[in-house]
């Protein structure tokens, strides 16, 4: 942990810049900070007990018990957190910080979370994202608008919804009646590329791209489909087939605009490291959820009901799909200072010491 405070402090140090980036957050539940609250949907977690590690003690939206994924890298890029594009808190000045467009439930399909109703798919986020700009135009003019943008960081989380919350939703699902796994998988990616390519056109030129975890092996997934705790062989292969041809589409991505745009990031590896040995990251257990009911944790959802851990900092998974805060630390840190095997072809760190420069 030290050897990665000192690799942000110094490059905090080198880049006075990063702190007037702006930051935007397109995706599912892992970086919802709280969209969904404003809408008609059981997809919300806008009830104790989440949020009780957050500093205000409240819930606020995130599927987690404080910080998520975009937190955590607020701090590093030297910001407040994303205010969901929702929020009517999201005026003036605060636009120039950036948007999290993310919603719990959706998927790179549109038919993935359709039994959520009422949330924002990818492409009504994407289509906010252009509404955004018009509004910042409004404020600042065209060409810092655009400067605004191209000078961003993006992260985008989504995919692992259209395994759970499709393919796999319920035995002989539409989709699994359509596609065969590989397939669909590649199907899957084939619209994703499409996704990112008018993220591009939206002027997007700096953007974190991340894998499905390892979906076999969250708490909900173990009381669904396991009988002796191990993860489910078939979500895992799902994983391993999707996340090596995602990395893949994203060089030819980075090839086809001639510059590093798209980030890979591994994080199926950089959970994994933890799901496989929980008690080297100070972690009791990664199979049983910290809060929930049934097995592991693992069946409906978290709430003032439901089991509750005293300690969250000991357990990996928070609710029946989402880690804890301080899982969501961790996986943020090799977002700073992993090598290649986690962040393909350079990390986050890398990132704001070379675009400091130009």
């Amino acid at each position: 942990m030290s050897l990665m405070i000192g690799v942000v402090v110094a490059i905090a140090t080198f880049v006075p810049l990063a702190e007037a980036r702006a930051f935007f957050v397109f995706g599912d539940s892992l970086v919802d900070n709280g969209n969904n609250n404003y809408l008609a949907t059981t997809a919300r977690a806008d009830n104790p007990p989440y949020g009780i590690d957050y500093p205000t003690r409240r819930p606020t939206g995130r599927f987690s018990n404080g910080l998520n994924i975009p937190d955590y890298i607020s701090r590093q890029l030297g910001s407040e957190p994303t205010l969901p594009y929702l929020s009517p808190e999201l005026t003036g000045q605060r636009l120039l910080v950036g948007a999290n467009f993310a919603s719990a439930g959706i998927g790179i399909l549109n038919d993935t979370g359709i039994q959520f109703i009422n949330i924002i798919r990818m492409y009504r986020q994407l289509d906010y994202f252009e509404q955004y700009q018009s509004r910042v135009t409004a404020l600042i003019g065209a060409q810092r608008a655009r400067q605004l943008v191209n000078g961003a960081l993006i992260l985008i989380t989504v995919g692992g919804n259209d395994f759970v919350n499709n393919y796999y939703l319920v035995p002989f699902s539409a989709r699994s009646r359509q596609f065969s796994l590989p397939d669909y998988v590649r199907y899957v990616i084939s619209e994703y590329k499409k996704l990112l390519t008018r993220l591009y056109d939206l002027g997007a030129r700096r953007v974190l791209v991340t894998g499905t975890g390892p979906m076999g092996c969250v708490p909900a997934e173990l009381a669904l489909r396991s009988s002796n705790g191990q993860c489910s062989a078939e979500l895992q292969r799902a994983a391993s087939l999707y996340n090596p041809q995602l990395t893949e589409m994203l060089g030819q991505l980075n090839n086809q605009y001639g510059a590093d745009i798209f980030i890979a990031a591994n994080t199926r590896q950089m959970a994994n490291d933890f799901v496989s040995n929980p008690g080297a990251y100070g972690f009791v257990t990664s199979k049983i959820a910290c809060c929930g009911q049934g097995p592991y944790n693992g069946i409906g959802l978290c709430t003032p009901a439901s089991n509750l851990c005293p300690n969250r900092d000991l357990y990996a998974f928070w609710d029946p799909f989402h880690p804890s805060q301080k899982a969501n630390g961790l996986i943020v840190r090799q977002f700073m200072t992993g090598d290649t095997t986690y962040m393909n072809p350079m990390n986050l760190s890398t990132i704001l010491a070379l675009d400091s420069r130009t």
